[in-house]
């Protein structure tokens, strides 16, 4: 079969044959360019042409253009420095595009080692020994007339990376200098992991190494030696290696400043006695460098040694000495530091004493003025500094704007002076400093205020301590001092007042007054002091007063009286009061009762934190004769105390009389229904309720029945014993408490009242025979008082339904056997309790029965709990109770897998059950153990499961599964009896051939397989396992064979035994191999080597190999040995077969 492909101009008519191909595509040459054809094809096979089938669309005859493009794999290239590396790049387009290549923005240029290679389908850039030139972007453009195109590549170099650059210098100290820089342009392609830096003093040639994994760009040169010049050196790592190094200029260690200069002189601003306060002034220069702080020295006058005041630096301008002795000369000197160090000393301050200063006078007070002068008074310093003031100096200002001058020339040692020569009409202001003996000066006084000159008459002024303005306090037995300075011209006329009468005078009791002050002094204060004080002064100008309240703080007075008693009885009364006119300056808090008969001097006390007015006594002896006491209490004390009148105790009423006629009216097994009438008379006070006593006719102790009194007059006493006889007896309670006992009631006996039994249950039919039926109930729910005597059995005829017939009259069985009966006649039943009363009606009526022999099949007549897991201790015994029911009676068999329980077990059997004993179980009595009865009506099997808790059995399949040169690894599988318990741990142990003992491994292995280590190569190891669960360690099992340490062995544990196969089927002998290097195999039978035939062929792998034998014949028995050995060691196996079956009929040429 082939193709014509036909074509024809778009304007001709006539079709022409292009070509003629076997295949479905053709290429038509020789057109005519930009012309449009027509083309069809035509089919052609050995019976003709087909119908010619159209392309459909005309077709231009020029060529396609496509706009060129780049198909990259990467758009990054790495390679290592040295390396060469080829940039292939395919190209597509039509027509071909034209390549140009750029490397950062420039075109590339070829060089010895770069060439760029141009094809039609792609273009490539070789690039030869690549270095760090050749890293940058490289830029490929495709041209042609459909567009352009243009990609970027990235080309990688790891190598080294470049040296770091623009190192600079941070800071410098005298023993450290701090540089940073920054990264390297190039970073050889990947990320720089770490700097190196390099230092060296510039008088040795020696580098030292400063650092070698700093992280970051900066770092701080420490342990510099001061003054000394260092040239610093950084390399940059990455993980090609380190790169060339940056160096820094020579760098002294030092700083860049000086010490500052000295501070100015001291001054002690405040000298005393025990400290001095120094001050100064910061230094002119301070070095170029702040000043950090500043240090103190002193020394005595007549000492040359100076010593150092302050332990840390000082920040302030200022300094507490502390420490000096008093009396002593003392100088200061003060030095500044900065970072640089500390500068030069402060010139020393004159030498200062150390005394306390003297206190300034009181503040002046004019007590006269004149048209020329003013007559100033004023107090003594309260401290003289250490020496006695020996004068005063008075200055005087004028107002508004004066200085202040001098008055006195001479020394004033008095604390008054008359300042003269001033001018008429002008105002001045005044002040006192005190000089004491040490020639120390004190501060000034306070300023008296403006003073006008000019005669004047002022009115009288009172002025005093604020603290008088309000209420004054003062404990008892302290002194009361009320203190007032006086002002007025002339001198006012002073009076004392308290509480609106003039005070008198006593011994502890004075008033001191002088032209300028008064002041009254009450000594050892009372309560009584307490009260309103007025001053009042009076002259020709006017009169003042002030009145100054006072209270003394001391214990209250006595409560009001009289103390009142209401509510009295022979055991408690009432006592009221009032409270207390004198409180002592303090609330009440409580008050304190107490008592005391009359006959004794001591007072008893009765409630210490009464709160109220008023307290009721309880207590108290019935016809005794009491006093009591209040006293009131403050914050200061216990008061006095207000006594009540002699008052004798006795009780209002009195008993009431015995409650009357007690009976009993209602009696059962545990209790009696009491009643009773009331008493006769209440005493005087209402019965409250009534007390029950009992008592058993044979005790004589009478026991009370109700814990709360009764109200009314009946009760129930319960809680009795049934049978026995009681008497009971009733108090009446009032007020004045219990009455006589009543007499005593009749004795009554508590038992229930006797009725007849409550029915049986309706009789149940358990077996016949021909001539009897069988049956049995239960007893009634009902005794009806009395013991059950028995039971009378009737029964009748089902269908006729007679009379009932008495089967027995009193039987005490709960079953019963009626004989005598018509056999296959149908009967019904019932059944009557008795007891002493008389007989209970029918039971309701059994169904009916029929008098036959009865059959049924076997079965099991047991409870769910039968059909439950029995869980059996170790070395205990276990009863297996199985009760079953059938007619005839069944044969009874036990059985258990694998075990005979006639011979472990004690088997016994009725007609009606059987039991199964073992005794001391073990892990092995675990299991299904099943009962079957049978009898020609069938078959009944009961299947009970019993676990033994005991320790675990043997593992299952322990084998070495893996040896090298000192360890094997074992595994093995859960031991198939686990005792009862899940297996917790297993024990593995080892021993070698040559000893008897075993060695424990571990004792805490929870997988099923573990790896023994440090085992001696060459040695042959016997292993075992053994598990252990809650109930103890269990059954080791060892695995089959001896194991080899080493890396060759061998694994035919399953072929111990001689192994026997049926002729005519295939057998594969497997063995596993453990080796390394891998052996060479080598298979024998029967001592010489294995020749594969068509029939036996060997196949090997990396861990095991296998003889196949197919159809295999009696020819094939044999023993087959394999042997492998490496450069390490050899081992072998030996397996013995057996083929059963036919001997086959050989051939000449088998025997030959």
């Amino acid at each position: 079969m082939c193709y014509n492909v036909e074509f024809k101009p778009k304007s001709g008519d006539k079709w022409g044959t292009a070509c003629t191909v076997k295949v479905p595509e053709a290429t038509i040459p020789n057109l005519t360019p930009n012309e449009a054809y027509l083309f069809r094809v035509v089919a052609i096979n050995e019976k003709g042409k087909s119908e010619p089938k159209d392309l459909g669309l005309p077709v231009v005859a020029k060529d396609v253009a496509i706009e060129p493009s780049v198909n990259l794999l990467f758009t990054t290239y790495s390679v290592k420095a040295g390396d060469d590396l080829t940039l292939e790049v395919p190209v597509r387009g039509r027509p071909k595009p034209v390549v140009s290549w750029k490397k950062d923005g420039l075109p590339l240029k070829q060089t010895s080692s770069v060439t760029i290679l141009n094809t039609a389908t792609s273009s490539k850039i070789l690039i030869k020994q690549a270095s760090r030139e050749h890293v940058g972007k490289y830029e490929i453009t495709l041209a042609n007339t459909a567009g352009t195109v243009t990609t970027d590549i990235g080309v990688v170099v790891l190598d080294k990376p470049g040296p770091p650059k623009g190192i600079k210098v941070d800071a410098v100290t005298s023993d450290s200098i701090t540089l940073s820089w920054s990264p390297p342009d190039y970073d050889g392609g990947c990320s720089i992991s770490n700097y190196i830096v390099e230092k060296r003093d510039t008088n040795t040639q020696e580098w030292q190494m400063a650092a070698s994994n700093v992280a970051r760009t900066c770092f701080k040169a420490g342990r510099l030696t001061h003054g000394a010049e260092y040239q610093f050196r950084i390399y940059a790592v990455n993980r090609y290696g380190k790169s060339t190094y940056l160096d820094s200029p020579g760098i002294t260690a030092q700083y860049n400043f000086k010490q500052p200069g000295p501070p100015s002189t001291p001054i002690v601003k405040l000298a005393t006695k025990s400290y001095m306060l120094v001050t100064w002034n910061e230094p002119v220069s301070d070095g170029g460098s702040p000043v950090l702080g500043y240090h103190v020295e002193r020394k005595e006058r007549s000492s040359i040694l100076w010593t150092k005041m302050n332990r840390g630096m000082i920040k302030d301008t200022e300094y507490k000495v502390n420490g000096i002795e008093e009396g002593m000369m003392y100088e200061y000197r003060i030095y500044a530091e900065n970072i640089a160090g500390i500068g030069k000393c402060s010139k020393a301050c004159e030498a200062v004493a150390a005394r306390d200063p003297c206190d300034p006078p009181g503040t002046p007070v004019v007590t006269a003025v004149t048209r020329t002068s003013v007559s100033l008074s004023w107090d003594k310093p309260e401290y003289d500094g250490g020496a006695k003031v020996s004068g005063y100096i008075i200055e005087r200002r004028d107002l508004p704007e004066g200085r202040w001058t001098r008055c006195n020339f001479t020394n004033v040692p008095e604390t008054r002076y008359d300042v003269t020569g001033l001018t008429e009409n002008s105002q001045y202001d005044f002040r006192v400093i005190a000089k004491n003996a040490a020639g120390l000066f004190s501060e000034p006084s306070d300023n008296t205020g403006p003073i006008i000159i000019k005669d004047d008459v002022d009115p009288p002024r009172i002025m005093m301590d604020v603290k008088f303005r309000e209420t004054v306090f003062v404990k008892a037995g302290e002194t009361l001092k009320i203190n007032a300075d006086l002002a007025g011209r002339p001198a006012p006329v002073i009076s004392w007042t308290k509480d609106g009468k003039e005070i008198e005078l006593r011994a502890r009791i004075q008033i001191v007054s002088t032209d300028t002050s008064t002041s009254v002094i009450v000594k050892d204060c009372s309560r009584r002091d307490s009260g309103q004080y007025v001053l009042t002064l009076q002259n020709i100008a006017g009169t003042v007063t002030m009145p100054i309240n006072c209270v003394i703080l001391d214990k209250p007075g006595p409560s009001a009286g009289p103390l009142q008693i209401t509510g009295l009885t022979a055991e408690e009364c009432t006592l009221s009061w009032g409270p207390p006119q004198e409180i002592g300056g303090a609330n009440i808090t409580h008050y304190v009762v107490e008592k005391r008969e009359t006959s004794r001097l001591a007072w008893t006390l009765v409630k210490g934190d009464v709160t109220k007015t008023y307290f009721k006594v309880t207590g108290l002896l019935k016809g005794n004769e009491y006093i009591f006491r209040v006293l009131a209490v403050n914050k200061h004390g216990l008061g006095e105390a207000l006594e009540s009148e002699a008052i004798k105790v006795t009780d209002p009423y009195t008993f009431a009389t015995a409650p009357a006629s007690v009976d009993v009216t209602t009696i059962t097994g545990d209790s009696m229904t009491l009643t009773w009438c009331k008493p006769a008379s209440d005493g005087g006070s209402p019965i409250t309720g009534y007390v029950i006593e009992r008592r058993e006719k044979t005790g004589m102790r009478w026991v009370r029945v109700n814990r709360d009194p009764v109200v009314e007059c009946t009760t129930v006493a319960t809680k009795l014993r049934k049978g026995c006889e009681y008497d009971f007896r009733v108090y009446a309670e009032n007020a004045a408490g219990l009455s006589p006992p009543s007499e005593p009631s009749a004795t009554f006996r508590a038992m229930d009242p006797l009725v007849v039994p409550s029915r049986p249950t309706k009789p149940k039919i358990v077996s016949s025979t021909k001539d009897s039926v069988s049956i049995v109930w239960k007893p009634p729910t009902n005794d009806g008082g009395a013991p059950i005597l028995g039971y009378t059995v009737e029964y009748r005829d089902y269908v006729h339904k007679p009379e009932w017939v008495e089967a027995i009259p009193l039987t005490k069985s709960l079953e019963f056997t009626i004989k005598g009966l018509k056999t296959d006649a149908e009967y019904e039943f019932c059944v009557k309790t008795i007891n002493k009363v008389g007989s209970s009606v029918r039971s309701l009526y059994s169904d009916a029965a029929a008098a036959m022999d009865r059959t049924s099949e076997p079965s099991f007549d047991v409870d769910i709990e039968m059909r439950k897991v029995h869980l059996v201790k170790h070395s205990t015994a276990f009863t297996l109770n199985v009760p079953f029911k059938g007619k005839p009676v069944p044969s009874v068999d036990w059985t258990k897998e694998g075990v005979d329980l006639k011979v472990r077990g004690t088997i016994e059997s009725t007609d009606s059950s059987t039991s199964l004993t073992i005794e001391k179980a073990t892990r092995n009595d675990s299991g299904e153990y099943s009962v079957t009865i049978e009898s020609p009506l069938g078959k009944a099997t009961l299947p009970m499961i019993v676990k033994v808790l005991d320790s675990p059995g043997p593992p299952v399949n322990v084998k070495v599964s893996a040896v090298t040169r000192d360890s094997a690894t074992l595994t093995w599988e859960a031991p198939e009896n686990d005792g009862g318990d899940a297996v917790k741990a297993y024990h593995v142990e080892k021993r070698e051939a040559s000893k008897k003992a075993w060695v424990c491994v571990t004792s805490n292995c929870h997988a099923l397989t573990y790896k023994v280590e440090d085992l001696q190569e060459g040695a042959i190891y016997y292993f075992r396992i053994i598990g252990e669960n809650e109930y103890g360690v269990g059954v080791p099992q060892e695995a089959k064979a001896g194991t080899k340490i080493t890396v060759t062995c061998i694994d035919a544990c399953e072929y111990l035994d001689v192994v026997q196969y049926k002729a005519g089927v295939s057998v594969k002998l497997r063995v596993g191999i453990i080796a390394k290097p891998l052996p060479t195999i080598e298979w024998l039978k029967n001592g010489k080597e294995l020749v594969a035939s068509s029939t036996v062929s060997v196949e090997n792998s990396t861990d095991s190999s296998a003889v196949l034998i197919k159809d295999a014949t009696r020819l094939d028995t044999g023993s087959y040995e394999i042997k492998i050995k490496n450069v390490l060691g050899s081992a072998s196996a030996t397996i013995r077969i057996e083929i059963l079956g036919m001997t086959p009929q050989l051939s000449a040429e088998t025997w030959s």
